[in-house]
């Protein structure tokens, strides 16, 4: 297996991969270039995000900044939105449903680290050169989800569709659909019922 394999499969991998790494300097490259454009740019911005994130649907919208490892490993669905200061570390799949909300300052991390200090420490090569080992999970987003500000969605982890996550929460294990969670860690508060209806527009 390639390296890239490995890391697609979540098994330990050597991200100091050149294909990987050439990857990931092109995604970083293309960030930052979406980073300087204007909001009225919409083609400019268009065209980045096409080739930093090719897996998307219509109607997908982020604001930016944004900061993204690989792009290509990430999914967006339709009328997926994202507030300033997007982050997703890609190196397991990311999959995100259709009407999607993200607020601002929201993390998605699929890396992992061994927790012991033996194994997570950098090695050297023979010729001098620096890696680690590291390993991922992948994560997923139903749809219909309302992902609140300054939230950090860890590897391995389903959200569930309908739900919502509260603002600052840490999302370490999965979300049943349709429900209100929050906290750090976060967990389920309660289902989201027709009781939370707002009525909007209706008499």
């Amino acid at each position: 297996m390639t390296e890239k394999e490995k890391m697609l499969a979540g098994q330990i991998y050597d991200p100091s991969d050149k294909e990987l790494a050439d990857r990931r300097a092109l995604a970083h490259r293309l960030s930052k270039l979406y980073n300087d454009t204007f909001e009225e740019e919409e083609q400019k911005r268009k065209e980045l995000l096409d080739r930093l994130i090719p897996m998307q649907e219509e109607g997908v919208y982020i604001q930016g900044p944004l900061q993204v490892d690989y792009g290509c490993f990430t999914h967006l669905g339709r009328n997926f939105y994202a507030n300033f200061n997007l982050t997703i570390l890609d190196i397991c799949p990311v999959e995100i449903g259709d009407n999607v909300l993200f607020g601002p300052n929201v993390s998605v991390l699929t890396p992992m680290h061994p927790l012991c200090h033996e194994e997570r420490n950098m090695r050297k090569r023979p010729n001098g050169e620096v890696y680690d080992y590291e390993y991922g999970k992948p994560v997923t987003i139903g749809d219909n989800c309302w992902i609140a500000g300054n939230v950090t969605i860890c590897g391995g982890v389903t959200i569930g569709s309908g739900c919502v996550v509260g603002a600052g929460s840490v999302v370490t294990r999965d979300i049943p659909p349709g429900t209100l969670a929050a906290g750090n860690p976060c967990r389920v508060i309660r289902r989201i019922t027709e009781e939370d209806m707002m009525n909007f527009g209706r008499e």
